[in-house]
């Protein structure tokens, strides 16, 4: 019970907040990509950093995705077992 209580109402919000600051660095991310390219006078080196900084964020975007996945995997995990606990005393009740 308490890991479902700790899931609820710490691991998942953090993983959900983690992924709207991901996005927001996303963005600043790709503005400074984007303002180094114009303003680079060698437009090979710019390039090759703007793909460093996109494999870095998408790595670390599709780490925190991974995790909110198996936060939300557990959680329904635990509710499962609940749900089949709940069944098998409704069914204890009827007999």
């Amino acid at each position: 019970m308490a890991e479902l209580q700790m899931l609820l109402e710490e691991e998942i919000p953090a993983g959900k907040r983690a992924l709207v600051e991901s996005y927001q660095n996303l963005t600043r991310v790709a503005d400074y990509c984007e303002s180094n390219y114009v303003q680079a006078q060698d437009k090979r080196k710019a390039l090759e950093e703007t793909k460093a900084y996109t494999t870095q964020s998408l790595a670390s975007v599709a780490y925190q995705i991974n995790a909110l996945a198996n936060n939300v995997l557990q959680l329904l995990d635990i509710q499962a077992s609940q749900l089949r606990r709940m069944e098998s005393s409704i069914n204890h009740i009827s007999q």
